[in-house]
């Protein structure tokens, strides 16, 4: 009889020897600065956990607070018996946070731009989609069934082309969307032109802001903050599973937009809604926040001490604008040998390869967080001083 999965084991073998097969390392700790992770303590430099929330007391304690009052599961989807007091608190409060007219939460960012783009876009509307904009939206706009135009990287020049050509074909409805930090390399998008050509060209705007919650704008607000665009934005999709340092996913925007999302978004219909510990601590999270900028300063701190010391070093970390800090390698297996040197010396800084960037645009991907001491960053920027002369990188 043949062997179905024959095939799996050669293409495994593939990615081996080309130097992108992934192997995950276990962590036995709670996310800080420094983890336990296969039984060895590190320095760590890949949590998405910006500002330390995921292991904050005041986090903790509202959970456990929420689940003696709510107990765990939602028991279903939010539109039959699944919408709970917390998940109502939470969009209210974040529609404030966000300075926009309403909110729907989501249980990830990815089943978020799931749930938005098929629900507005469909056969015969057209999306303009930056190049490197992240998987979730590429399988949303895929999902939508419009014709998928993408633009060249942040090139609000080359979009203006691209519309000017999709004009003499013709389209109903039509979609400007963009990450507003491209969490590979951590530059910003150009909002304040693409929304200033989608006003010209009717253009409803889109941004994933992922990377930006809780980094750009005052006391974390996003992109569209950071930007001042208030109401200028249609529809942004956000995470808690970043900076918030919990779990979930939001749309924010115009309240005709999310309206619309309870009735047709299938993510919101099909899946259940957002548990009772992730809902109280994303409600904490957002309450630290509100409160002070604190955590946020810290963050722009350290990032910018850790560029500036790795770029003196020779290494490149390419155009990054946020604490998103690629140390950019290029040939995969040595950037992939580059992270295991620096497990060495205990630092867990995972290896970027194919198929998250470009075949040849490997590199460590570095997370700064506001949990780090300046200590905690000059050990880490010797481990990569040390690894980067051992293999002959500078």
């Amino acid at each position: 009889m043949t062997n179905l999965y024959t095939w799996i084991e050669g293409e495994l073998e593939k990615l081996e020897k080309q130097g992108l097969l992934s192997n995950i390392k276990v962590i036995g700790s709670p996310q800080s600065a420094w983890f336990d992770i296969n039984g060895q303590k590190c320095l760590n430099f890949c949590s998405n956990n910006y500002l330390g929330l995921a292991n904050h007391p005041d986090v903790k304690k509202a959970v456990i607070v929420a689940i003696d009052k709510f107990g765990i599961g939602p028991g279903a989807v939010r539109s039959i018996a699944g919408t709970n007091d917390l998940h109502i608190e939470l969009e209210n409060k974040l529609a404030v946070f966000k300075k926009v007219e309403a909110v729907l939460t989501f249980p990830s960012g990815f089943t978020a731009n799931l749930a938005v783009i098929p629900a507005l876009f469909g056969d015969g509307d057209i999306i303009f989609s930056d190049r490197l904009n992240h998987a979730s939206i590429i399988d949303g706009c895929r999902l939508s069934k419009a014709r998928i135009i993408p633009y060249e990287h942040c090139s609000v020049d080359n979009l203006k082309q691209v519309i000017v050509q999709e004009r003499k074909v013709g389209f109903e409805k039509g979609l400007i969307v963009t990450d507003g930090v491209f969490s590979m390399d951590g530059d910003v998008a150009p909002l304040p032109g693409l929304v200033e050509l989608a006003k010209k060209e009717d253009l409803i705007v889109m941004t994933d802001d992922a990377h930006g919650e809780g980094v750009l704008g005052d006391n974390g607000r996003g992109v569209v903050d950071y930007y001042r665009l208030h109401g200028q934005v249609d529809i942004e999709v956000g995470t808690f599973s970043k900076a918030f340092g919990v779990r979930g996913g939001f749309v924010a925007g115009k309240k005709i937009i999310i309206d619309w999302l309870r009735q047709r978004g299938r993510p919101f219909l099909f899946s259940s809604a957002m548990t009772i510990p992730d809902t109280a601590a994303c409600i904490a999270s957002l309450d630290i926040l509100n409160k002070s900028d604190e955590l946020n300063k810290k963050l722009w701190e350290n990032s910018k001490y850790f560029k500036e010391k790795i770029n003196s070093l020779g290494l490149n970390v390419g155009n990054s604008q946020t604490p998103i800090t690629p140390v950019i390698i290029g040939d995969e297996k040595l950037t992939q040998e580059f992270s295991r040197q620096l497990f060495v010396k205990k630092v867990f800084a995972t290896a970027v390869t194919y198929p998250l960037v470009q075949r040849g645009k490997g590199r460590i991907r570095v997370m700064i967080s506001a949990e780090h001491t300046k200590k905690d960053l000059d050990y880490g920027i010797e481990a990569f001083q040390s690894v980067a002369k051992e293999l002959k990188i500078i």
